[in-house]
């Protein structure tokens, strides 16, 4: 990359600035470094100097589409934190067990491999049959990937070596077959999930869930995003519903860390207090 495409501090604003005007996505809150890198790049591969970049995203849709895809971070891994799903099967599993129908909300899925984590510990907990997994990204490529829940055999190694880990009771071969190189789940899972575009910065809650996964998220929001997108988690948690973050996420700095308690600190599983609330 010549020094020519990299953008300035002052050309990263006014390309915030732009796509917040035009389509309503408010990338401020997002780390600049983490955001300029990525800016950067879709700069080296295209070729484009700055005004003819943010003129496009401004007239081609589709080509904005393709740029949000770019600049989200997109990773993920079955069975992500073992310990994390440990405490889900310890710590929360006998909770749910008691609920007649169970809501779950994995926001800012990416690719989906937390959702179908997720549904083989229901699975295997009994509880998968009444149980719905609503999965949601920003990203339509992310999200097109997670919904056909197919993926490359390379990521086989670590699918088991996690499940292992986090007390699996089976064999992973017993949830997917493979096709074309390709690792691909059945459909009895699949069945259990509903996925949909959304936007944590923009858009509002849309349902009550008893446990709600944002995992890996809050690491890219600046402190004033994390409380707002925190806020929105809030209020779409049912009375005593879980928060699980990502390893590296806490609510404990955060505006609203007196509305929580801790479940499991170490696993950041965190409990909505209701006497607060009230």
């Amino acid at each position: 990359m010549t020094t020519e495409s990299i953008l300035t501090s002052d050309q990263i604003i006014e390309l915030i600035y732009r796509i917040n005007q035009r389509y309503g996505y408010d990338f401020s809150g997002y780390s600049q470094s983490s955001f300029a890198r990525r800016a950067n790049r879709i700069i080296g591969l295209t070729r484009m100097p700055f005004k003819a970049l943010a003129d496009k995203l401004e007239k081609d849709e589709k080509f904005f589409t393709h740029f949000i895809d770019e600049i989200v971070v997109n990773v993920s891994a079955f069975f992500r934190d073992p310990i994390f799903y440990i405490a889900i099967k310890q710590d929360i599993i006998p909770i749910l067990r008691t609920y007649p129908m169970i809501r779950i909300w994995h926001a800012g899925c990416s690719t989906g491999e937390e959702v179908y984590s997720t549904a083989i510990l229901l699975k295997e907990s009994g509880l998968l049959h009444k149980s719905l997994l609503y999965a949601t990204d920003i990203s339509q490529r992310a999200l097109s990937a997670a919904k056909i829940g197919e993926y490359a055999v390379t990521e086989l190694p670590e699918f088991e070596k996690n499940y292992l880990e986090a007390g699996g009771e089976k064999k992973p071969s017993d949830y997917f077959n493979l096709h074309n190189g390709k690792i691909c789940f059945h459909d009895d899972l699949k069945h259990r999930m509903v996925f949909s575009h959304h936007n944590l910065v923009a858009d509002q809650s849309f349902n009550e869930f008893n446990l709600i996964l944002c995992r890996n998220v809050f690491i890219y929001f600046n402190s004033e995003l994390q409380n707002r997108v925190l806020k929105l988690l809030l209020s779409s948690l049912t009375p005593f519903g879980y928060l699980g973050l990502g390893s590296k996420e806490t609510v404990e700095y955060t505006g609203l860390a007196h509305h929580f308690e801790n479940v499991n600190y170490k696993a950041r599983i965190f409990r909505k207090k209701i006497s607060l609330l009230q």
